[in-house]
C-alpha cells in the first residue's frame, strides 16, 4: 500500500480533482472495492486499506491466505459480517490478545473497522476521524475502572477523596520498578 500511495502521490490527484485513474496495482486484500472495479483511487481508498489492517489486528489473521478453505481466503469477506455483533466479535478476536483489552474497546475498534470497510468511499470516515476514534479508545485504556472495593481501599490509603498519583494500566504486562 505504501508503494501504491507513493506512486499515486507522484501523479495526482491534484488541484480540485477528487480521484485519479490508474492501472490497478494494489496489494490484493487491501485495495478498496472502487479501486479494483474502476481504477479510480479516492482519498478514502486508503481508509479502506487501513480498515483491513485493523481487521488483521483484531483477528490475528492475514488479509489474504490461500491456505484457508474457500470462502475464508479473503479476510474481509469472511470476517466483516462478525464485526457488527458483540457476540460474534468475541469469536473472531485474536486469542493472543486475551486480557489485554476491554470488551468496550474491542467493540469500538470493531465498529471503526466496519466504518473503514464501508463499500461506498463517501461512507468511510476520514483518516483524521479514524485517528480521533483510536485516540479515544487508547484513552479508555489509560483510565482503568476501579471496583468499589479497590476505591474504598485506595481512599483509605491515600486519604479520603484523594487518588494515588500513579495508576498502573491493567494492560501493562511489564514489571513495575518496585516489583524488580
Amino acid at each position: 500500500m505504501q508503494n501504491l500511495r507513493f506512486w499515486v502521490g507522484k501523479i495526482g490527484p491534484s488541484g480540485g480533482d477528487t480521484h485519479v485513474t490508474t492501472r490497478v496495482m494494489g496489494t490484493y486484500g487491501y485495495a478498496a472495492p472502487e479501486y479494483i472495479a474502476t481504477g479510480h483511487l479516492y482519498v478514502k481508498s486508503d481508509v479502506y486499506g487501513f480498515g483491513v489492517v485493523l481487521l488483521e489486528l483484531l483477528t490475528g489473521l492475514r488479509a489474504l491466505d490461500t491456505k484457508r478453505p474457500n470462502g475464508q481466503q479473503t479476510l474481509v469477506e469472511w470476517r466483516k459480517p462478525c464485526l457488527s455483533s458483540k457476540r460474534k466479535l468475541k469469536t473472531i478476536m485474536d486469542t493472543r490478545m486475551e486480557g489485554q483489552y476491554s470488551s468496550k474497546a474491542a467493540l469500538q475498534t470493531a465498529q471503526l473497522t466496519l466504518k473503514c470497510l464501508a463499500f461506498d468511499p463517501k461512507s468511510r470516515p476520514s483518516m483524521k476521524e479514524v485517528v480521533e476514534v483510536l485516540e479515544g479508545i487508547e484513552a479508555m485504556k489509560a483510565k482503568p475502572k476501579e471496583s468499589k472495593i479497590n476505591s474504598a481501599t485506595t481512599a483509605h490509603r491515600h486519604g479520603h477523596g484523594q487518588k494515588p498519583i500513579h495508576h498502573r494500566s491493567p494492560f501493562h504486562t511489564g514489571h513495575h520498578a518496585a516489583d524488580i
